[in-house]
């Protein structure tokens, strides 16, 4: 508890500055007043009220927001099996899965700052986990699970332009599909059922809400993570 509550700060920081439309740059300071932005004074930007220290303009995650979802990824790694290296590469996709959601949700984006030390460091983590005990075996299935699941999300978007996944969608699928993946195929195909489920039961509610058309498009990664996360839990020995 006391880690998560240490990766507060640098969450939302993460979250504040990636959360831009594709090709801006990175946030740097508040829109309003421009009022600089950091780990050197993360008071209150990046605390729970999420402030401009200068303006009160809200910056980044709603308040409370990042906190939870924090608590829940602290709940999530007691209850996931596998040896103490194995849980260490789901801690370590954690702390970057929850601002890749947030950034997702916010402007349906997922940077490469938060996808690729993701899964680079998911994978070596399971590699480490296959020196100290499990063997070669499920590392190199979690590495072709990693890149094949990527391949697939990959080709949605050379086949079906806007109407398939992302390619950021594809560089999150390879740590999720590593980490997946050192537990089974099966495991693989269970957190890619449970992640279209979920985003399906969630775009009927928001059409039935009329929150959104049947032109509208849902940001998958949040969905991906989630199903992710439970996955880890629910199937795993």
């Amino acid at each position: 508890m006391l880690a998560a509550v240490a990766l507060v700060p640098p969450i939302r920081l993460a979250v504040a500055r990636y959360a831009v439309p594709q090709g801006s740059p990175d946030r740097t300071g508040c829109d309003r007043c421009a009022a600089p932005i950091g780990l050197d004074r993360p008071l209150p930007a990046l605390g729970p009220a999420a402030r401009c220290p200068a303006c009160r303009t809200r910056l980044g995650a709603p308040p409370g927001v990042v906190e939870l979802a924090l608590v829940a990824a602290v709940a999530v790694l007691p209850l996931t099996g596998g040896s103490l290296a194995a849980r260490a590469a789901v801690a370590w996709w954690l702390a970057f899965a929850v601002p890749s959601a947030l950034v997702d949700a916010a402007v349906h984006r997922l940077p490469d700052r938060l996808t690729w030390p993701a899964a680079a460091g998911a994978w070596a983590l399971l590699g480490l986990a296959a020196l100290t005990g499990a063997g070669p075996t499920p590392w190199l299935r979690a590495t072709a699970a990693g890149l094949a699941l990527a391949a697939c999300f990959a080709a949605t978007t050379l086949l079906l332009g806007r109407r398939g996944f992302g390619l950021g969608d594809a560089k999150l699928a390879l740590g999720v599909g590593a980490l997946l993946g050192w537990y089974g195929w099966p495991v693989v195909v269970t957190g890619l059922v449970l992640s279209s489920a979920l985003s399906a039961l969630v775009g009927l509610a928001l059409l039935a809400a009329r929150r959104v058309r049947w032109s509208s498009h849902l940001p998958f990664g949040p969905f991906l993570i989630a199903a992710t996360a439970a996955t880890l839990v629910l199937a795993t020995p």
